[in-house]
């Protein structure tokens, strides 16, 4: 059948070439002229292969796969292509209950095993990884676990000889090859049947030896030397083959699946024979390159080249020889650095040392110092960009290159004053090179030193704050604030007031969170001894608090944007606040105003607005202002989330309410750890200063049905406290506060005090304040006064009359501290009682209810409200009221012992006064008044 009438079916053409393979062909014609294909099977070589052989190879190619990935340490391409090979094994049961378990499948499940238990005992590997390689390398190696279970004989015994299991791998290979072919004889002389051609594919590629079973050895060596003899013997003569193939075929009844088959291999081995001569060399130079390799990496001298520009290849010649260096040649140079950057493929390490070795060549040349300053902008750039992302912080060497680098180009413009830098310089006017006309270089050092800043902030949020590191680089902070210093003089002399501003405001950054002890310490008149001349030099600079007034006061009345305004009013709150300035605090808040708008500020702003608050609130509480102390602390704390306000850490939340995008942009406005307020100190300030105005106000309205709360948290701990079933002596900062606001509920301000005051509160709390004794005496005394007023308020129904002087000894209180607070309690009307100035007595008047009483009238009031909610529901069913309520015709209710309504909903008054009235008033007022 023509190749150009190949439109039939599949069976045809099937038909028509086996009906072309059985006709005898004459000696010497071509094997492609004697078998006449359709178009289809003419170009895609059909090979027919049993079921084992194609379940064999689709395993063979998974596992190809897998340990491709494996290389790359692709963890989710493992745990993909895992799932796929299970499933394909299960696929293959039939198969394998007849075969066995193949050997390839055992050996891959023991090296995957091998290779994750590897991954993860490696801890600095895995931080590196990403979350979905993370994710995937922990669930792979829990399935690979279970699933090996069932195969732990294969494994072990293929662990305690891998040798050996490999070389049985390779019989049985040999073997089914052999059995596949026709004949004993044809197996020994060809050696190629479909099976072996298509397990020796993928063979090749696989050269990765710590993946791939690396004791082959000889065996492999013999086998493809047998091969490559075989094939020589196979393609001497096609057409003789050709023919012998075919009379063998009639003689031992061959079937033309086989014949077809054979004579497919013949034309591939016939394409392939020049290149088969080749290979061997090739491989025994692979083998040797892969054994150096070995060697140098056993050796420890190999290492991993990068792929960089080409521009890092030509780094040793900077110029070529003989070259005149000068400042267009340069600045050229520079440019075809600076062209590379941000490009795939860059090496950014490679790239900052090019410029430091132009930065040298400039100088051994004195180019001038305007070249310079141009390479050290670029430097100082390409150092903050080698971590193009925004949340990876600097590492260490390149921190301490970025300091040095700034440092040496402030020496630079200090000492030369005929360098102008600015942001609004164009690069075709600069002037670099060495004239009288003073240098002209584009660039902004202020956006340099700002961007270190925060560089140094990120630094601070990425370390640990309880290692030493910590503190290494806490140590930092005093070249930061060095640097801003020397940029803040030179500013003060050449920049504009914009500048000014913004620099001033990194300089109150670095101070306001500060507590000034020399300042404190000389208000005290406390003469302290210096041991070094720096420690002297410090003392005799100015203090903190006139530097914070000469800077902020600047910007209140330069600055035109409102957000370094903002910031710098709420630093100087801050600053006042932490060094008990209290008035001088409060009075600033409130004119700024700030509490109305500030909702509509960035998140940074806020979360710098939560801590001057609580700021503020600490020292009302130092200075005894304690409701003012709460009011400051109400909102942060009742919130439950002071921690996330703050900007001291994350809470845990549902992802449906952060994702991971909206984490990674709150975790960069996290406060260093060393700016922290003690969020413990801050609780138990809030805490006793809510049971300080709670207990007299709930001891006053003991039996008030409307009683308000004043702290809802605090109500929440009493609460916590009473459900438990078992008191023991209090352990934490909260237990200590609820056993106290107990004693004092009981008027018992001794006990009070022991459980506020102690040594374990001291060690958490009250030893954080720089003055404790004073905070102490302050609380002392609150209690006493409190509990005092607390002791009134429950007992006075008790007494006719208690002496001041008692109340004096019974609290510890001098007689006019009674007197004031007594009086303050009469005139308030809180304590219905008189002052009897001759005997010093408090006369009680009996007006109050007794607490009998009281209960009476709360049950009257609750029982008369329920009643009137039972009328309504009933009138609801029956239209019509029959109780304390009658009803008029427009709907509106009449009661009895109340108002008149009349028919327009008014309340109407008569001479006497008001009058009680209902249908009858008002078919009297008909019959005067007839229509």
């Amino acid at each position: 059948m023509s190749r150009f009438f190949a439109t039939g079916s599949d069976s045809e053409s099937e038909e028509s070439s086996s009906a072309d393979e059985i006709t005898p062909k004459a000696t010497g014609t071509p094997f492609k002229q004697a078998l006449l294909l359709s178009d289809d099977e003419e170009d895609t070589k059909r090979v027919v292969r049993s079921a084992k052989d194609k379940r064999f190879e689709e395993l063979t190619n998974i596992i190809k796969t897998i340990r491709n990935a494996m290389k790359i340490r692709d963890m989710a391409k493992c745990l993909e292509e895992f799932e796929q090979l299970c499933r394909a094994f299960l696929k293959s049961k039939n198969i394998v209950d007849k075969e066995g378990i193949p050997p390839f499948y055992i050996r891959l499940l023991a090296d995957l095993e091998d290779y994750l238990n590897q991954l993860w005992e490696d801890k600095e590997g895995k931080k590196k990884m990403n979350k979905n390689n993370a994710k995937a390398l922990s669930t792979l190696r829990q399935k690979i676990r279970k699933y090996n279970r069932d195969y732990e004989n294969e494994i072990a015994s293929y662990k305690e000889n891998p040798q050996e299991s490999a070389d049985e791998e390779e019989e049985r290979e040999a073997g089914d090859s052999g059995s596949s072919s026709d004949s004993d004889d044809e197996g020994k002389d060809e050696g190629l049947s479909a099976k072996s051609f298509l397990k020796k594919k993928p063979e090749p590629s696989s050269e990765a030896s710590k993946f791939l079973k690396s004791a082959k050895g000889s065996g492999d060596e013999s086998s493809t030397s047998d091969d490559d003899e075989d094939d020589e013997d196979w393609g001497s003569d096609t057409v003789d083959s050709s023919s012998e193939s075919s009379d063998d075929g009639e003689e031992k009844s061959t079937s033309l699946a086989v014949v077809f088959l054979k004579k497919t291999q013949e034309a591939e081995k016939a394409d392939k024979k020049l290149g088969k001569k080749r290979k061997p060399k090739k491989k025994e130079r692979l083998e040797e390159e892969m054994e150096e390799e070995a060697g140098e990496e056993a050796e420890g001298g190999w290492e991993k080249v990068k792929g960089g520009a080409p521009l890092v290849k030509e780094k040793p010649k900077m110029f070529a020889k003989g070259t005149e260096i000068n400042v267009p040649v340069v600045v050229k140079k520079l440019n075809e650095i600076l062209q590379a950057r941000g490009k795939k493929g860059t090496d950014r390490a490679a790239q900052i040392e090019l410029l430091h070795a132009l930065a040298a060549i400039s100088n051994e040349n004195n180019l001038g110092q305007g070249v310079l300053v141009k390479i050290k902008f670029n430097i100082i750039a390409s150092l903050y960009d080698y971590n193009p992302n925004l949340a990876a912080f600097m590492k260490p060497d390149m921190w301490k290159k970025c300091l040095d680098c700034i440092e040496e180009l402030q020496t630079i413009l200090f000492e030369h004053n005929n360098i102008f830098i600015g942001e609004n310089i164009a690069e075709d006017s600069e002037s670099l090179a060495n004239t009288d006309q003073p240098f002209r270089v584009r660039g902004c050092i202020l956006t340099l030193v700002e961007r270190m800043d925060e560089e140094f902030t990120k630094i601070m949020q990425n370390t640990d704050p309880h290692s030493q590191e910590y503190v290494d680089n806490l140590k930092d902070e005093g070249r930061v604030c060095a640097i801003i210093d020397r940029l803040l003089n030179y500013l003060e002399n050449k920049g504009s007031t914009e500048e000014i501003c913004r620099i001033y405001l990194r300089r109150i950054m670095h101070t306001y969170y500060k507590f000034d002890y020399k300042a404190h310490r000389r208000s005290l008149g406390l003469q302290v001894e210096s041991k070094s001349e720096h420690d002297q030099e410090e003392s005799e600079g100015e203090d903190s608090a006139v530097i914070m007034d000469r800077f902020c006061k600047f910007i209140y009345a330069k600055d035109r944007t409102d957000r370094i305004r903002t910031c710098a009013i709420l630093c100087h709150i801050y600053h006042h606040a932490l060094h008990s300035r209290w008035y001088q605090a409060r009075d600033l808040m409130l004119m700024s105003h700030l509490q109305d708008n500030i909702q509509h500020a960035d998140p940074p702003v806020q979360i710098l607005y939560n801590r001057t608050m609580v700021q503020l609130g600490i020292c009302a509480f130092r200075q005894g202002m304690i409701k003012d102390a709460h009011n400051a602390l109400l909102d942060i704390q009742s919130s439950g989330r002071a921690k996330e306000l703050l900007g001291q850490g994350l809470l845990m939340r549902n992802m449906q309410e952060r994702n991971a995008e909206q984490e990674k942009i709150e975790k960069r406005r996290q406060v260093p750890f060393h700016m922290h307020i003690n969020l413990e100190l801050l609780e138990c300030v809030y805490l006793v200063s809510a049971m300080l105005l709670e207990i007299p106000y709930m001891a006053a309205h003991e039996f008030d049905a409307r009683r308000r709360m004043i702290s809802k948290q605090f109500h929440h701990q009493l609460r916590v406290g009473e459900r438990q079933p078992l008191l023991g002596p209090p352990e934490s900062m909260r237990e200590h506060v609820v056993a106290a606001s107990k004693a004092m509920k009981m008027g018992d301000w001794r006990t009070c005090h022991s459980f506020i005051i102690n040594e374990k509160m001291n060690m958490k709390v009250w030893d954080l304040f720089p003055e404790t004794q004073r905070v102490q005496e302050m609380l002392v005394r609150k209690i006493q006064e409190e509990s005092l007023r607390t002791y009134l308020f429950t007992y006075s129904s008790v007494y006719d009359s208690i002496s001041m002087e008692t109340l004096s000894e019974m609290f510890q209180l001098e007689i006019p501290t009674v007197h004031s607070i007594i009086s303050k309690m009469i005139i308030n009307e809180e304590l219905m009682a008189s002052l009897d100035q001759p005997t010093q007595t408090v006369v009680m008047h009996r007006t109050e209810p007794t607490s009998l009483q009281n209960m009476a009238l709360q049950l009257a009031e609750k029982l008369g409200s329920l009643v009137e909610n039972n009328e309504r529901v009933f009138d609801l069913k029956q239209g019509v009221y029959g109780g304390y309520f009658n009803r008029d015709q427009k709907g509106g209710y009449q009661q009895k012992q109340s108002y008149q309504r009349d028919q327009k909903s008014g309340y109407q008054q008569n001479k006497g006064g008001y009058q009680r009235g209902g249908y009858r008033n008002q078919n009297q007022r008909r019959a005067a008044h007839p229509v």
